[in-house]
């Protein structure tokens, strides 16, 4: 049986006092991941994308990488959150600006959509372009198993008025 399918969206739109501008620091991010054991086997490119609901705070930098881990999933969302924590965030408003924020998207086909975390897939990526156009880039047959769409329909079908785009090369 092949390991499942799991991803996850990498976000951040403030400077860490420790890494620096968030590509920096999500990239500390994941060669931390890495040194806790976890492989990252694909990783989009950086997407910088509008906030979400739309607001005054600073444009965020985004990507989405799958990973290699014989962690179960609330494990493996634990271990995220620590390295949040380990990385400087500290959980307050939500939406609000964010040094660094790990999101657990979906695990293989996995499906839990009630009681103990995590929910799977995330309970919204399939509304945000800053998920799902990075997404599509390293897994472009991934099919949301709850839905049953595959990402391109769901690209389609994203309400209007988000904005995600690959970040120019430097």
């Amino acid at each position: 049986m092949a390991d499942p399918a799991i991803f996850i969206g990498l976000g951040a739109n403030l400077p860490s006092p420790a890494h620096g501008p968030p590509e920096a620091t999500l990239a500390a991010a994941l060669e931390r991941l890495d040194a806790l054991g976890l492989r990252v086997s694909a990783r989009s490119r950086w997407y910088e994308s509008a906030p979400v609901p739309a607001s005054d705070q600073p444009w965020y930098l985004n990507a989405v990488a799958r990973l290699e881990t014989a962690l179960d999933p609330a494990a493996l969302l634990a271990l995220l959150h620590r390295v949040e924590a380990e990385f400087g965030r500290v959980r307050g408003a939500r939406n609000a600006p964010r040094l660094i924020d790990l999101d657990l998207l979906a695990y293989g086909d996995r499906v839990a959509t009630g009681g103990a975390a995590p929910l799977l897939p995330h309970p919204r990526m399939h509304e945000r372009a800053f998920v799902l156009l990075p997404l599509r880039e390293i897994a472009p047959d991934w099919r949301h198993p709850l839905l049953g769409r595959t990402v391109g329909e769901l690209i389609r079908m994203l309400p209007p008025g988000q904005i995600a785009r690959p970040r120019a090369a430097s």
